[in-house]
């Protein structure tokens, strides 16, 4: 959690109580989690979780994507990384591996890659 307020800080953002809980939960996932997950464990309303999202977002903190559940997910930005999102059961892994993925003046900030999960082959 220590680097996850040495970037708030860095990022010149006020560390409010629900701003360090929505961080505290997102830090400590393996996975992406969407608004439902991420409420089990915090105390807020929904006005006040995504008026935070949104800062994040603009100060670059966190990473959001929409599943084919069409729901937003949201995770912390440690690593580019790509996510594979099982079209069957609607798993997220995250995929750490190295892809050569390139587009002639462009910046890829997110790889999204859905097909079927080893579970539901």
């Amino acid at each position: 959690m220590d680097n996850i307020i040495e970037l708030i800080e860095e990022k010149n953002i006020k560390l409010t109580n629900s701003r360090k809980s929505i961080l505290e939960v997102l830090a400590n996932s393996s996975k992406p989690l969407c608004y439902e997950e991420i409420k089990i464990s915090i105390n807020m309303d929904k006005a006040t979780f995504y008026r935070n999202i949104t800062k994040f977002e603009e100060e670059d903190v966190i990473n959001s994507f929409e599943s084919n559940d069409k729901k937003r997910y949201f995770e912390i930005k440690k690593s580019n990384h790509a996510h594979f999102i099982c079209t069957s059961c609607s798993k997220i892994e995250c995929i750490h591996e190295e892809l050569n993925f390139k587009l002639v003046n462009h910046k890829i900030e997110n790889i999204i890659i859905k097909g079927i999960c080893p579970k539901c082959l």
